[in-house]
């Protein structure tokens, strides 16, 4: 069967996830028939490199033999019971560890991280409920903050096309300043308007606090925003505030936990006065969670939480609920996660620390589009790169991301702002082959941008 033939079958019969699928009339989508490590493989034998994780979820690469193992084996022992009433060794575990490394504890599953938003948010408001302060059941989000997709989270995410596509739905959060720097006012320091944006956040907190649930937010990186990084600082703030105004604060971590930033959680790098990692009241966390092999996300919380819910009346559980809560399969997959990122190898280096040999091996590859004249900003936390680009053409990263894909890269800017967020396995020649394909592709594509008579005037669909 050709990859056309198997891409036209998709185009008939799948709705693909935030797409508009006009636009597979004129652009098939790839079909992928296998994976390898970091590559993936289509029907025509192309090798691509993933340079996106597979939207961010895919760790160890593809086809992870401890991952595969673990799951083969759990398969012949327990595939799925449901968590109503009943319990198995891998969602025990799994809990077990998660809690040991958080710090927080009393792990609640679902299958995706809208829905550990959901799950968050709703747990937040109810905790006040029960403990008799009902009034606090609205939320704060940050401008750019992204949570997912479900009505909740829409509610909480501040991306203007979802909000105006769905807003009779919603149920709109507050949304205050992000600490982005790229957001400072004209003349203003980063320092500046981290400063701005903490007082607006105590201002808020000051007027708002008796109706204020939660505060939600993604930590040092907001992604769909472009993959805004900040100063771990704002979190120190972030803390001390909620505490001071007896509000939550929710971690979303989907995206940034398990080495993203180059500590375990990104909160972690957010030091308080006291020498310690400031710690948030929930914590949620999927995508790599299993390694981008299986659907899973979880929520941890507080005892004080916990406790709010403890009762012998139901009105007073947790009233949520999924058929595939703490799949086993997917447990297993994350318990395999958390011991790759637990070994060391012979000389003694874990899996961050090989990522930090690994980043500043990319910083030197990726030096020549730093220096690139279109680059008007470039960051880097962990194994995250971004590099903005000056080009005003509303229709680069969809010409982007097709000409990457033609030389061999799986590449999605967000709006003129191309990133990489790989998994960690390359080899320093895949590192080689995505450094200079990232530049080559720049400079094919800012020609074509730049021959248009007039920037916007094509209209190329984003695919």
């Amino acid at each position: 069967m050709s990859a056309r033939s198997l891409a036209e079958r998709s185009r008939e019969a799948v709705w693909h996830p935030c797409t508009q699928m006009k636009v597979h009339e004129r652009f098939p989508p790839r079909a992928i028939v296998a994976a390898d490590g970091p590559w993936l493989i289509d029907e025509q034998g192309h090798r691509i490199l993933d340079a996106v994780s597979s939207w961010w979820v895919n760790l160890f690469g593809h086809n992870f033999a401890p991952i595969r193992e673990a799951i083969t084996d759990q398969l012949g022992r327990v595939d799925h019971i449901m968590l109503a009433g009943l319990t198995h060794p891998p969602v025990v575990e799994l809990s077990e560890r998660l809690a040991a490394l958080t710090g927080l504890g009393h792990a609640f599953y679902a299958s995706d991280g809208a829905s550990a938003t959901e799950i968050a948010l709703k747990m937040s408001a109810h905790s006040w409920r029960n403990r008799g302060r009902p009034g606090k059941h609205r939320f704060i989000g940050l401008e750019g903050g992204y949570h997912g997709e479900t009505a909740g989270a829409l509610s909480v995410t501040d991306i203007p096309l979802f909000r105006e596509a769905y807003a009779p739905l919603l149920r709109l959060s507050a949304t205050l300043p992000s600490p982005d720097p790229r957001r400072a006012a004209p003349g203003g320091s980063p320092e500046a308007h981290l400063a701005h944006c903490i007082a607006a956040l105590e201002a808020w907190l000051a007027e708002h606090h008796e109706e204020t649930a939660a505060l939600i937010l993604e930590p040092l990186v907001q992604g769909a925003t472009g993959m805004a990084m900040y100063d771990p600082a704002y979190l120190v703030a972030v803390r001390a505030l909620c505490d001071r105004y007896d509000v939550h604060w929710v971690a979303d971590e989907i995206a940034v936990g398990f080495g993203r930033t180059g500590t375990l959680f990104a909160h972690q790098q957010a030091i308080g006065p006291d020498g310690i990692a400031v710690k948030p009241d929930f914590i949620c966390l999927s995508k790599g969670l299993t390694g981008g092999v299986l659907p899973l996300s979880a929520v941890l919380t507080t005892d004080d939480v916990y406790a709010a819910f403890y009762d012998d009346r139901t009105v007073h559980g947790f009233l949520h609920s999924h058929s595939y809560t703490g799949n086993p399969l997917a447990c297993r997959a994350a318990l395999a996660v958390l011991d790759t990122l637990a070994a060391r190898d012979a000389e003694g280096r874990d899996v961050l620390a090989r990522n930090r040999e690994a980043a500043a091996r990319f910083d030197d590859l990726t030096a020549p589009l730093r220096a690139h004249p279109r680059v008007k900003a470039h960051r880097r936390i962990g194994m995250i790169w971004a590099w903005d680009i000056d080009v005003a053409e509303p229709t680069f990263a969809a010409r982007y991301h097709r000409a990457a894909m033609d030389a061999g890269l799986l590449l999605r800017p967000i709006g003129a702002t191309l990133y990489v967020m790989p998994p960690y396995v390359l080899t320093e020649a895949d590192q080689a082959f995505l450094a200079e394909g990232l530049l080559r592709v720049l400079n094919q594509v800012l020609s074509e941008c730049d021959a248009l008579p007039e920037a916007g005037v094509a209209t190329v669909p984003v695919p």
